[in-house]
């Protein structure tokens, strides 16, 4: 019977002894690709602090002014200016614009701004896509960037200053659909066509001489 009860009390000795030892790391031994469920915890809340800030950012860039030169179309040119924020699309865009044409042009007081085109750089601009996209995107045209924000101005406005980005790229045309579609047959409106983020626009023409542009 002792003999037995010896057994049991090496065996028991042996188990603990082991269990003891597995419960030892070696810190010389990189066990980082070892699940760790405080690691992944923390990795997550810094990832998802990380995208919440990200967020943030956006709603404030897309709060930023930016001056827009444009130039409305009947067949010949009338240049204006207009302020906007990065975040408007180009609908929002036409619709300041025609309320600032009526002053002057009395016939758009009936047109809606859905009845409105903004062409850049011979491209026709969606009404949907916001200005913010198309920076952010560095969109492209026909003869390069469609828009250059690198010049800025401060304009003091009551107690603080307002940074607006002003475009020194060519204006853009804003043309009624209904002369478009009277006129697409004819220069200038030939060569327009309906902005595709996905395409590449590769080369234009300026004199019959084919013009290439960077990617």
């Amino acid at each position: 019977m002792s003999t037995e009860n010896e057994t049991k009390a090496k065996l028991i000795k042996k188990s603990l002894s082991l269990s003891s030892s597995s419960s030892k790391k070696d810190p010389t031994i990189d066990t980082s690709f070892l699940p760790d469920k405080d690691r992944e915890t923390a990795i997550k809340l810094e990832r998802i602090r990380l995208e919440k800030e990200w967020k943030e950012q956006q709603i404030k860039i897309k709060t930023e002014q930016l001056e827009i030169t444009y130039s409305y179309w009947d067949g010949s040119g009338h240049r204006r200016t207009v302020t906007i924020t990065k975040g408007d699309n180009v609908g929002e865009f036409l619709e300041i614009i025609r309320k600032d044409l009526c002053l002057d042009f009395r016939e758009l007081g009936s047109v809606a701004s859905d009845a409105l085109l903004y062409v850049k750089e011979d491209l026709i601009l969606p009404h949907d896509i916001t200005f913010y996209d198309l920076i952010v995107t560095k969109a492209r045209g026909k003869s390069g960037p469609l828009f250059h924000f690198d010049v800025r101005d401060d304009i003091r406005m009551g107690p603080t200053d307002v940074r607006i980005e002003k475009d020194e790229s060519h204006p853009g045309k804003v043309v009624e659909r209904s002369w478009y579609e009277r006129n697409k047959h004819i220069f200038p409106a030939s060569r327009w066509e309906v902005y595709d983020p996905a395409k590449n626009y590769g080369g234009y023409t300026i004199a019959g001489k084919i013009v290439t542009h960077e990617k």
